[in-house]
């Protein structure tokens, strides 16, 4: 989403308006009127990254973060519906004319905040070390001592920001580690596999934009599809051929009511 936004930067902002959802509303910090009256008239400067959430800095020290969850978007181009955009920013002066949030099922967010405010609501006290910035003993660090499974440790945002439940059960594929084994009984070599694969998986998925599923609700900043799925090892391919090992049937299990796909084969516990 970050990368696919880009062309916003150098755009003035003009106007600031509300989709005509009649869904649940999503939250705007603050009101629709206040963040008009803030961002009217600001350059963007910069499209930057905080976890799982989009910001896009502005030239006076404030910045708008988009905090998409599991079915919003950040667009540049016509969504898939437009029953369900949420927020416009209607924008001059560069390549891009608009840039929307649109949001199927309400979950997500758009907060503006002053650049000071930042580290309060972002801190290490508050969000983990970046996923593509943590290095094989900071992992260790984060995790090593927990008694959690792996894999629901894994998307604990205040331990480890970036790590979303699709990505955890391919990392943890790659790094053929089980992901109903405690945190506490992997060892120094199964992190450093685990930190490689994540560095892999994470890295490929930006490349290919994305993972969009059956359901067609993820799409990149142009409403197109993201290529991720089709080189998914694991996830969603239940009763199917693991790609990892080629010998292995995929399982789904149910941890934190969360689904994880895994294979019985490459990924077996230890004796």
């Amino acid at each position: 989403m970050r990368r696919g936004i880009r062309p916003v930067v150098g755009c003035r902002i003009e106007g600031v308006r509300r989709g005509r959802c009649r869904c649940k509303p999503i939250e705007v910090t603050p009101s629709v009127p206040a963040l008009r009256r803030r961002v009217l008239g600001r350059r963007i400067s910069s499209v930057g990254r905080i976890g799982k959430r989009v910001a896009v800095h502005l030239d006076d020290a404030q910045t708008i973060v988009f905090e998409p969850r599991m079915t919003g978007l950040v667009l540049l181009a016509d969504p898939p519906d437009a029953a369900y955009l949420r927020l416009g920013l209607e924008l001059s002066g560069g390549v891009a004319e608009q840039l929307w949030y649109w949001d199927r099922r309400g979950l997500g967010s758009v907060r503006l905040f002053h650049d000071h405010e930042l580290p309060l609501r972002f801190g290490p006290d508050r969000l983990g070390p970046d996923a593509l910035a943590c290095s094989a003993d900071e992992l260790r660090r984060q995790f090593g001592t927990s008694r959690q499974e792996v894999k629901t440790a894994l998307l604990d945002q205040r331990r480890l920001a970036g790590i979303g439940n699709l990505y955890a059960s391919e990392l943890l594929n790659v790094a053929r580690i089980d992901p109903r084994r405690r945190c506490d009984r992997l060892d120094a070599r199964q992190w450093r596999r685990l930190h490689a694969a994540m560095i892999a998986v994470l890295g490929e998925a930006i490349a290919a934009e994305g993972s969009t599923l059956s359901d067609g609700t993820y799409r990149n900043a142009l409403n197109r599809n993201g290529g991720y799925q089709n080189h998914h090892r694991v996830y969603d391919r239940a009763g199917q051929k693991c790609r990892t090992c080629r010998r292995g049937i995929v399982r789904r299990i149910v941890q934190a009511q969360r689904s994880t796909f895994f294979c019985p084969v490459c990924q077996r516990p230890p004796r």
